[in-house]
């Protein structure tokens, strides 16, 4: 599967993006995607259509009902920078 991604692994066209494209996307960070992968995926993708902006940990983690931590044990490093590269969403700003 060729992937037009960045020099960091974003896809460059959010259109582009599906469940077949995120696995390629995670495999490429030598992780194989998991049903929860995918439902924190889904649910960051949901809020960017709603918001128009990738949402802050705190507040992803609030909408989702878990805690960072939660969210950090399952991406281990970086929780809102792979659930962004991998949900093929803007690169996050800020602290993550």
């Amino acid at each position: 599967m060729e992937l037009r991604v960045d020099g960091e692994g974003f896809l460059l066209d959010r259109d582009d993006w599906n469940e077949t494209t995120a696995a390629a996307l995670a495999a490429q960070d030598d992780v194989d995607l998991s049903d929860e992968h995918l439902d924190f995926i889904k649910k960051a993708r949901s809020m960017y259509d709603e918001l128009g902006v990738v949402p802050p940990i705190r507040k992803f983690a609030k909408e989702t009902g878990v805690s960072t931590k939660e969210l950090y044990d399952v991406f281990q490093k970086g929780p809102m920078k792979l659930i962004c590269k991998w949900g093929g969403l803007p690169k996050p700003t800020g602290c993550v």
